[in-house]
């Protein structure tokens, strides 16, 4: 019994271990974003469409 809770303990362990890793190894600043995405208040975006013939 005991050794059955050691290892559900021990494969609870290895499971936040791989979560906390994919969660917190990444870029030191994140993404990476491009510089010339539309922001959300361009002009650009608030035009209606065009008419339709």
């Amino acid at each position: 019994m005991g050794l059955i809770l050691l290892e559900a303990l021990a494969a609870g362990l290895l499971f936040i271990g791989i979560v906390w890793w994919t969660m917190f190894s990444g870029r030191k600043k994140g993404e990476l974003h491009e510089e010339d995405e539309p922001k959300a208040g361009d002009a650009k975006d608030q035009q209606d469409p065009p008419p339709h013939p």
